[in-house]
């Protein structure tokens, strides 16, 4: 065709060999037609450089001002858990920035996940991705590394393969948090966490063990959530019917640190009289409870900001080897207190 006439999609759909309906599902990336039948349909399209409007910057080899997010995780604890709000928030605050926009979808398990970035970079939607949410032996790794996806890893290098990965040191700050509440007479010390199979709980579980045997404190007791306040409250009410119960507890988050200092009430213990609680990362929440809630402090939005610009970094071909973001610090409030009496 000459370089003055006009592509359309029937010319896309007569140089595929399908017809203009197939065209229109492929780039709307609805079911009915084959991935080879997709692929070859952008492959035609990306020759004759048209596009629907929507991605005709992709398919021009232009990038596409818009990052994609999967969370696999319920819609309800998203809007529940301030983590992913100041995340997300400081991710926008860069996107801002560079008029890109976020494309965010949550999903069911990490195969759907998979699937999603799949057909998202393949049909052009994305310039790069953000992954989340790292398991040990992550099958993200192996399944989308070949694909030449721009990403930045959410969590330790060691969970996240080949991608540049912003983490904090999350075994320094259990460490912190235990030997602050040793130091102040609790040898009863429990940990409420997240997902047994989350990469970050595991090596917040290891480096509780680890510190609570180190200091020589009495048995630990440590309890895998799903971070909501029904399964916080759930974990708080079984440690404390425990004949030796904790006088101390560490939750992964502050919801279920909140939901615990609920619970500690309805069954008659004092904060911090009677039991010190200490949440993680210390949204506007922990300071609007009473008493106001001890914390391991991290700036989420600063992080997820950070977690922006590395993506950047990587989508322009900056070499980047990830980033180690400052580790979440102690924040003393009015829910902790020396332990009490025998």
């Amino acid at each position: 065709m000459s370089g003055t006439q006009r592509v359309t999609i029937k010319d896309v759909a007569a140089r595929a060999g399908v017809s203009k309906g197939a065209v229109s599902l492929a780039f709307n990336h609805k079911p009915g037609v084959s991935e080879a039948t997709r692929e070859r349909i952008f492959t035609v399209a990306r020759e004759l450089g048209w596009a629907p409007s929507a991605t005709a910057r992709s398919l021009s080899n232009r990038r596409v001002d818009i990052v994609g997010l999967a969370l696999c995780r319920p819609a309800r604890l998203l809007g529940l858990e301030p983590f992913y709000m100041d995340f997300i928030s400081g991710i926008e605050s860069i996107l801002a920035e560079r008029s890109c926009s976020l494309l965010l979808r949550l999903v069911r398990d990490l195969d759907e996940e998979i699937a999603l970035y799949k057909e998202w970079w393949r049909g052009r939607m994305i310039a790069g991705a953000i992954l989340v949410d790292f398991r040990e032996d992550d099958p993200r790794v192996p399944s989308l590394q070949g694909l030449g996806l721009p990403a930045v890893a959410v969590g330790h290098p060691s969970l996240t393969g080949p991608f540049p990965a912003v983490w904090t040191d999350d075994a320094s700050a259990v460490a912190e948090a235990v030997r602050y509440l040793a130091a102040l007479g609790h040898r009863r010390i429990a940990r409420v966490g997240g997902p047994a199979d989350l990469g970050h709980s595991a090596i917040r579980a290891r480096a509780f063990t680890a510190v609570t045997r180190e200091l020589g404190l009495d048995q630990e007791r440590q309890i895998a959530t799903g971070f909501d306040e029904k399964e916080g409250a759930r974990a708080t009410r079984t440690l404390l019917l425990a004949a030796d119960r904790p006088t101390a507890i560490v939750y992964d988050n502050d919801i279920m640190a909140v939901a615990g200092a609920g619970v500690a009430a309805e069954m008659g213990f004092t904060v911090p009289d009677d039991l010190s609680l200490l949440a993680w990362d210390d949204s506007q929440l922990c300071r609007i409870t009473h008493p106001t809630m001890s914390a391991m402090s991290h700036d989420v939005h600063q992080f997820g900001a950070e977690v922006a610009r590395v993506l950047f970094d990587v989508i322009n071909g900056t070499d980047t080897g990830g980033l180690q973001v400052p580790t979440p610090s102690l924040t003393p409030r009015g829910s902790t207190a020396p332990a009490p009496g025998p």
